[in-house]
């Protein structure tokens, strides 16, 4: 098997196509840019570029992509539609139609934000129950009706509230600001459930090599918490006594985007459907902060 990751130059990619070298698996990481030094098989691939993913994955005789690259910048795109729908919609489909003709499996990463976040119950992997709040969460829901209106064999993992070493996240933020300023405020009524990126590589890398396909859930395990939860843990590993405050989004303030209130990702479609789960986001965050401080 021969595995193309897109979006290697991010968070989550980065850790995908370190994890398939660290098993010996064939792999060719992509990203935009012209090289990356850190990749022996690496290739430069513009998504939007329709012919040039598909002689890609045909030159490559591609067995699967795991589909890592998009526009993340979630207040950004408000500003910016075009480009956010070049990427994470048509982007998406040309990989997804060049699959097609060459009968190779995908993997699209997705996200809770293709719900409305309202409410209280965790989202389930099958719910069709769509209500972006912004333009980058549309934008994801119709990269997921790209890939499955065109292929049958594929995987849409959703995710949310991701952390990695490779790239700037929360807890980098909350690190940095709590090293500098003796309090900070932080939203309390937002709830989910945080990601570490190498946690949901191996997931990625186990799931790939099956034919279990469908919708599924990816957060670490450990329970529903807030932002706040979260980065009172964050300073707690990292021994920062900096005060944090809860508020409420209102207080905190708008930002250009709406966020979702209710993150919460059922993820047991993972263990029924033989996938072993991922560790504890406590633990997660631990062995993090152990790679980054």
């Amino acid at each position: 098997m021969k595995i193309l990751v897109t979006g290697v130059g991010g968070q989550l990619g980065y850790d995908v196509i370190k994890e398939l070298d660290k098993r010996g698996i064939p792999c060719i990481g992509s990203d935009i840019a012209p090289e990356n030094a850190e990749f022996a098989d690496y290739i430069s691939l513009d998504i939007v570029d329709k012919e040039a993913v598909e002689k890609a994955i045909t030159d490559l005789r591609t067995d699967a992509v795991i589909h890592c690259a998009a526009w993340t910048a979630v207040d950004a795109a408000e500003d910016n539609e075009a480009k956010v729908r070049a990427v994470n919609v048509d982007g998406t489909k040309n990989i997804a139609e060049s699959c097609k003709k060459v009968c190779a499996k995908m993997i699209y990463i997705s996200t809770d934000y293709v719900f409305d976040g309202q409410g209280n119950e965790p989202w389930q992997p099958d719910c069709r129950d769509y209500a972006p709040l912004n333009i980058y969460g549309q934008s994801k829901l119709d990269g997921e009706l790209a890939v499955a209106n065109t292929l049958d064999k594929y995987f849409i993992v959703r995710t949310a509230w991701v952390f990695g070493a490779h790239g700037n996240n929360f807890v980098k933020t909350m690190l940095k600001v709590g090293s500098t300023h003796d309090e900070v405020r932080v939203v309390n009524d937002q709830i989910g459930t945080p990601t570490y990126t190498p946690d949901l590589a191996r997931l990625l890398v186990d799931m790939i090599q099956t034919d279990k396909y469908g919708y599924y859930h990816a957060t670490n395990e450990g329970g529903y918490i807030s932002w706040y939860d979260f980065t009172k843990e964050i300073y707690r590993q990292a021994g920062l006594t900096t005060k944090v405050t809860p508020v409420t989004t209102a207080e905190y303030g708008l930002s250009k985007a709406k966020r979702p209130f209710n993150s919460r990702l059922d993820k047991s479609k993972l263990a029924a459907n033989g996938f072993t789960p991922l560790p504890d986001w406590k633990d997660a965050l631990e062995r993090y902060l152990k790679q980054i401080i």
